[in-house]
């Protein structure tokens, strides 16, 4: 096998792997809190600390590889320690996620917070005076009226206070996105913002506590594997990836992550897939499809 195709061939499993756990996230979440008295708050402090873990150990392991392999490139990344800022952002995300999926159905809450996440990096764009096409602008345009009509109440959307704590979520992750375009290693920015997001755990803990919600050995083991596989493994795999990937192939392909957080939930928990779910994610998607090939510059971090 040559040098190319081996490349290839690992950055395709290697994105197919990060896309199927960041959709994992989503079954996961709503795997532990789909139960009564579930709890929203002990769920996230788990998966921010067993996040939190799992990254100290990669980046321990990626950084006794560099000192054996490359020590140039250790000293260029050393001095990227994250930021508290994109830290809260990370909370208030994860933590929006996790509450909304007390109410939302698996493939409804990962379109919302998709959206959330790609009108948030839009808007961005817009705000910072990029110039776009009028193919750009009406894409965008049907991107939101498309976003205002999956949020309007249906049968799938029972509780509009879910739908509206997870597009805080969605856009503070577009936020933490926006603010990750900058760093000089976003797996290492990650791995210290999860650090720095420990600060919020005991408060998490002192909530559910508070409010009695029941935390299960069942809930604590999905946690960890939301925490520590989906995220700490997933991000590792997608920022692995990255390198061989366009801007355009990391936006693009991202736009899976609904669908296959759709099809899992319909395979594992069993929820159906609507007519209005599909005519929503058809429009929104496929705006941002447009949106992306127009101006391939827009990439999630």
């Amino acid at each position: 096998m040559t040098p190319f195709f081996s490349t290839t061939l690992s950055t395709i499993i290697l994105t197919n792997l990060a896309l199927i756990a960041f959709a994992a996230n989503s079954i996961l979440c709503r795997m532990a809190l789909g139960s009564e008295n579930a709890s929203a708050w002990g769920f996230t402090a788990i998966r921010l600390s067993s996040a939190a873990a799992m990254l100290i150990v990669i980046l321990s392991a990626q950084r006794f590889y560099l000192i054996k392999k490359n020590p140039d490139s250790l000293k260029a990344v050393s001095t990227e320690k994250g930021s508290i800022i994109s830290a809260i952002c990370l909370v208030i995300y994860v933590l929006g996620f996790s509450l909304a999926y007390l109410s939302l159905d698996t493939a409804t809450g990962a379109l919302i917070l998709f959206s959330a996440v790609q009108l948030t990096m839009m808007a961005w764009g817009i705000y910072q005076r990029e110039h776009l096409s009028r193919l750009q602008w009406l894409a965008f345009l049907i991107a939101l009226l498309g976003f205002i009509y999956l949020m309007s109440p249906s049968a799938t959307l029972p509780s509009s206070s879910a739908a509206g704590l997870m597009a805080i979520s969605g856009i503070a992750w577009g936020v933490y996105s926006i603010r990750g375009k900058t760093t000089l290693s976003p797996l290492r920015a990650t791995g210290f913002n999860f650090i720095y997001s420990l600060i919020a755990v005991p408060i998490l803990f002192i909530i559910a506590v508070m409010a009695k919600e029941s935390l299960n050995f069942h809930t604590i083991l999905l946690a960890c594997a939301s925490g520590a596989l989906a995220s700490g493994v997933g991000y590792s795999l997608w920022y692995w990836a990255l390198p061989n990937l366009k801007s355009s192939q990391a936006a693009i392909v991202q736009l899976c992550v609904p669908i296959i957080a759709a099809i899992l939930g319909f395979v594992v928990l069993f929820e159906h897939i609507t007519g209005r779910f599909l005519l929503t994610s058809t429009i929104i998607l496929g705006a941002v499809l447009i949106f992306l090939i127009s101006r391939p510059k827009i990439l999630i971090g």
